[in-house]
């Protein structure tokens, strides 16, 4: 072992981790203070669509956890040593299948419960609007937890990070950011 190479000790130490992650979460933070700028610039057409109001937190929340899922298992590959970068990697594929399956499934059902919810609250968006901008937006998303978590995956690894500290902090905040964009840039086409 070289003297610039940490030892797993040293990749462990509370110093390590704080030296590491101040800085990554600090970014972070300012990015999610835009992500709520550009959530306000909306308001006027939340308060008119109730569904879309409820979408949001879902949507956003729901994008996050496949996010940390997908970090999870491809870090756990990483460091098993099963994790190969290529088309081809079964279990990388069987990955992103399974991110597009769930995105499929449980944004259909959030889209239909956002639009009940907003049919209760007066909301004036039929069934068929609310589950098409909740399942585009949604599989948009699916594509960005996919290759947002392989790239996160990816730099942390080749820059000398350790990949379960920086990976789910990178990728659910990116989420909460492209979420909101996402899911207002498909409100503007279908509304």
């Amino acid at each position: 072992m070289t003297d610039s190479a940490p030892s797993a000790v040293d990749e462990w130490s509370v110093r390590r981790i704080v030296r590491t992650m101040i800085p990554l979460l600090a970014a972070l933070s300012v990015l999610q203070i835009v992500s709520g700028t550009v959530l306000e610039t909306y308001e006027a057409v939340l308060l008119q669509y109730p569904a879309l109001l409820v979408l949001v937190p879902v949507q956003i929340g729901t994008a996050g956890n496949l996010a940390s899922i997908t970090c999870s298992r491809l870090t756990t590959q990483l460091y098993l040593g099963t994790y190969e970068l290529s088309p081809s990697n079964p279990a990388l594929r069987a990955n992103a299948g399974a991110v597009f399956g769930l995105a499929a499934t449980v944004f259909g059902a959030v889209g239909i419960a956002a639009w009940a919810i907003g049919l209760a609250l007066g909301g004036s968006l039929a069934l068929g609007r609310v589950l098409l901008i909740s399942l585009v937006s949604g599989l948009c998303l699916a594509v960005l937890v996919v290759v947002a978590s392989v790239a996160a995956v990816e730099v942390s690894y080749r820059v000398g990070l350790n990949p379960d500290d920086t990976t789910i902090p990178v990728v659910t905040n990116l989420c909460d950011i492209a979420g909101v964009l996402i899911l207002f840039a498909v409100v503007s086409v279908v509304v």
